[in-house]
């Protein structure tokens, strides 16, 4: 573990950090924010998952989120996007929607792809107990929201995996990657053919198989250029209809998909986790 940067930031700390990660076979960065609550002992952990092209950096330097994880006292740890290295294998083409940049969140099955684009099991497994290892957050007290390709991530790890997260939320999340060019590309290419191991990494195909219920938050601009094509939210608001699954899923007339989106609602998505992680030691 080596700390690139240290930042104080509303009375906590902002750092920078890179480590080896075994289950993508190359060295990678994230960042995390330790809130002024965390030098008293361990915090609630939220996990960011950012969109395609991003890194770690862009959402602790563009969120604004800092201020309301310091109000809350949540520890929020934003992880890479891909595997990155010389030796990790990039979209043949140099294309910015597939390769490095952007991993999905998948577990990669096919060639060449499957040696390190594992970002299902970093996230959810390797980077969670490299946290508990390391740092005074709790991980048994975690909830998971992202935007775009990250927002996809978020709510897929979620509904895989309910008991390690209080709750999930998402800005603008791709809901339906078997259903639209991003999601068929990249699924195409890391899963291979075969459209049914796709659903795995569906967050539609999921609730529609019986997903158990999660708090569920999603923010979507009305103004998205990505909105039709891409992001789809009317497939998730009827999949939610039609199963009678709980979300409260908001549409935002005039934003976009920018950061300017996320940094005017960031603090309502950290205030929504923020109540749900207190509920969880009230039930404890």
């Amino acid at each position: 573990m080596e700390t690139i940067a240290n930042n104080r930031c509303f009375e906590g700390e902002q750092l920078r950090l890179a480590h080896r990660a075994e289950s993508l076979g190359c060295d990678m960065h994230f960042s995390l924010y330790l809130p002024p609550g965390a030098r008293a002992g361990n915090v609630p952990l939220l996990y960011w998952l950012s969109g395609l092209t991003c890194t770690d950096e862009n959402f602790v330097q563009k969120a604004g989120a800092q201020r309301y994880a310091a109000e809350h006292g949540v520890a929020i740890v934003a992880p890479d996007t891909s595997p990155r290295g010389d030796e990790v294998a990039d979209d043949p083409e140099g294309a910015w929607d597939f390769g490095l940049g952007a991993g999905f969140y998948v577990n990669a099955t096919e060639a060449p792809w499957s040696r390190h684009y594992r970002m299902y099991d970093y996230i959810s497994e390797e980077l969670p107990a490299l946290l508990a290892r390391h740092f005074p957050v709790d991980t048994e007290r975690a909830s998971i929201f992202g935007h775009s390709m990250g927002g996809h991530g978020a709510l897929v790890i979620a509904l895989r995996n309910p008991a390690h997260y209080q709750s999930v939320s998402a800005f603008a999340p791709i809901v339906a990657p078997t259903r639209c060019p991003w999601g068929e590309k990249a699924l195409g290419h890391y899963l291979g053919p075969d459209r049914e191991a796709w659903k795995n990494y569906d967050t539609c195909e999921l609730i529609r198989a019986g997903a158990l219920q999660l708090p569920m938050l999603v923010d979507q601009g009305e103004a998205d250029n990505f909105l039709e094509e891409q992001l789809k939210t009317e497939l998730l608001e009827a999949t939610c209809a039609d199963t009678g699954y709980e979300a409260t899923i908001r549409r935002q007339p005039g934003y976009d998909h920018s950061y300017f989106f996320i940094s005017s609602f960031i603090g309502s998505h950290i205030a929504f986790h923020a109540r749900e992680l207190e509920k969880s030691v009230s039930d404890d």
